[in-house]
C-alpha cells in the first residue's frame, strides 16, 4: 500500500485527488490535506466582486465530495514540508508520512511587497473569494458615491486575464447602472503593452484589447511599477523600454483592485531543492522535483521561467488547461511507478483561456505558450461570456459527481471547434 498526499483542495488539488484515485491501485491511500474545508471556483472571483454572484454560487465543502470516492481529507494547515523525511508538518502538531507527495496548494498572495496593497492595506483583490466577498460590499459603498476607479496588476504578477476582465466588468456594471459616466477608469499593468499576458501576446491580443479599453474609456499604463499605495491614491512609476523611470504618477481613486505578485507558500519556502528562489516548486518535464523524485507539484505553485524579459517583470500565466494537463501526467507517471515502471507522461504546456467581459469577452490559444507557436489564435465575441458562464456551472456539476475526465479540453476546446490540442 502507498500512502499518497496532495496539498490543496483548489481547482488542481479536486482534480488531483479524483484522478489519482482512479489511477492509484484500490490498496492505496489518497489524502487530501487543505487549510480551508471548502472548494471555490477561481475563474468567477470577478463575479463576486460586483455581486453578479454569491460565495455560496461558487463554493463547494469538500469532505463529503471527497468522501463519496473514499479520499480522505485532512482540514488542517501545512505547516511545513520536509521531503527528507517524507513528512508533512501540519498544524495540531501532526506529522503526516507519505510515500508520494503532490503538492497543488496555489501561491501565496504577495501584498506584503507594495506598500499599502492588498485587502490588509487600501486595494481590493479578486485572488480568493474572501476577498472578493469584501470587493463586493466595498463596491456597493463605491456605487452609491463614485469616483476614480485604477485597477490592473502590480509587477511581477503573473495572471493578467482576471485584471482585464475585472475592468470590464465594472464596465459592464457601471453602464447598466447609469453612472459610468462617473467613474474615470485607469488600467495600471507591469506588461510591456496590453494585451501582452504574461505570454508575449497571443495572436492579435495586444490591437484587440486597447481598442476594447478605448471602446470603454479606460485609459492604461504599461511597463508601470506600483511603489506604493495610500488612501485614496497610487503611486506609479512608469518605465521606457529600457527600464528606466520615464514618468512618475499619482493616481486618485475611490476604488481599486490589483492583483499581487505570487510566491510560494510558506511550508516550502526555503526548503533546499525543492523551490526556486520565490518558492515556486521545481519540477522536471513529468511533474517530479529533480531533488526529490517522490514529490511532485501541479498548478500555479510550480516553477514557470517568464515567456521573455520585460522592462518590468512578469511572470508566465498558468491557465485551467495547463493544470489539467500537469494532474492527468501526474497521476499517469505515480502509477507507473507503484507499478515499478519509470513516468513516461508530459504535461501539455499550452495556454487556453475564456476571458469574460461583462457582456462580452475573449477567448485565447497559444500553443506552445512559448513562442513561436503553432497555434496563435485570440478571438472576441458575446458567445465567450455565455460560455464562461455556461463552463462554470459545467464544472461545479461536475466536481459534485467526483468525475476525472478532461473538463477544460471537453468544454473549452469543444466550444471553440478544436478537438484536441497536440
Amino acid at each position: 500500500m502507498a500512502r499518497i498526499v496532495i496539498l490543496g483542495a483548489g481547482i488542481g488539488g479536486m482534480s488531483m485527488a479524483f484522478e489519482m484515485r482512479e489511477k492509484a491501485r484500490p490498496e492505496d491511500q489518497v489524502i487530501v490535506v487543505s487549510d480551508q474545508t471548502y472548494f471555490q471556483f477561481t475563474p468567477s472571483n470577478p463575479w463576486v466582486a460586483v455581486n453578479w454572484r454569491t460565495r455560496q454560487d461558487i463554493t463547494l465543502e469538500v469532505a463529503p465530495l471527497l468522501e463519496r470516492k473514499d479520499i480522505e481529507f485532512i482540514a488542517r494547515g501545512a505547516i511545513r514540508v520536509h521531503p527528507q523525511r517524507n513528512v508533512v508538518e501540519l498544524e495540531g502538531e501532526l506529522d503526516l508520512e507519505y510515500d508520494f507527495l503532490i503538492i497543488a496548494t496555489g501561491p501565496k498572495l504577495a501584498f506584503d511587497e507594495v506598500e499599502g496593497l492588498g485587502p490588509g492595506g487600501h486595494t481590493r483583490s479578486i485572488c480568493h473569494v474572501d476577498h472578493a466577498v469584501e470587493a463586493g460590499q466595498a463596491w456597493e459603498r463605491f456605487v452609491a458615491d463614485p469616483g476614480p476607479v485604477v485597477v490592473g496588476a502590480v509587477q511581477g504578477a503573473s495572471c493578467y486575464g482576471p485584471a482585464y476582465e475585472f475592468a470590464f466588468i465594472m464596465d459592464t456594471d457601471l453602464k447598466r447602472r447609469k453612472i459610468r459616466d462617473k467613474v474615470p477608469m485607469t488600467f495600471v499593468t507591469a506588461e510591456p503593452y496590453v494585451g501582452h499576458l504574461g505570454l508575449g501576446g497571443v495572436g492579435d491580443s495586444k490591437g484587440m484589447l486597447e481598442s476594447a479599453m478605448r471602446e470603454r474609456h479606460v485609459k492604461w499604463i504599461c511597463n508601470a511599477k506600483v511603489t506604493k499605495v495610500e488612501a485614496g491614491q497610487m503611486f506609479v512609476a512608469e518605465h521606457d523600454e529600457e527600464g528606466k523611470v520615464k514618468k512618475e504618477h499619482v493616481l486618485p481613486f475611490k476604488f481599486s483592485m490589483m492583483l499581487p505578485a505570487f510566491k510560494g507558500i510558506d511550508a516550502v519556502r526555503d526548503v533546499e531543492g525543492l523551490v526556486n528562489p520565490r518558492g515556486f516548486i521545481s519540477i522536471d518535464e513529468y511533474q517530479r522535483n529533480p531533488r526529490f523524485p517522490n514529490v511532485y507539484a501541479v498548478g500555479v505553485c510550480v516553477a514557470i521561467p517568464p515567456v521573455e524579459a520585460t522592462p518590468v517583470p512578469t511572470g508566465a500565466p498558468k491557465t485551467g488547461y495547463m493544470i489539467e494537463t500537469m494532474v492527468t501526467a501526474t497521476a499517469h507517471n505515480i502509477r507507473r511507478v507503484l507499478e515499478g515502471g519509470a513516468p513516461d507522461q508530459k504535461a501539455t504546456w499550452n495556454a487556453i483561456c475564456l476571458a469574460d467581459f461583462g457582456d462580452t469577452g475573449a477567448a485565447f490559444v497559444a500553443l506552445p505558450q512559448i513562442p513561436p507557436r503553432n497555434v496563435n489564435w485570440f478571438k472576441e465575441g458575446k458567445w465567450v461570456h455565455l460560455a464562461k458562464v455556461a463552463f462554470e456551472k459545467y464544472f461545479l456539476r461536475k466536481l459534485k459527481k467526483g468525475e476525472t475526465e478532461p473538463l477544460y479540453e471537453k468544454y473549452v476546446l469543444g466550444i471553440m471547434g478544436i478537438k484536441k490540442l497536440k
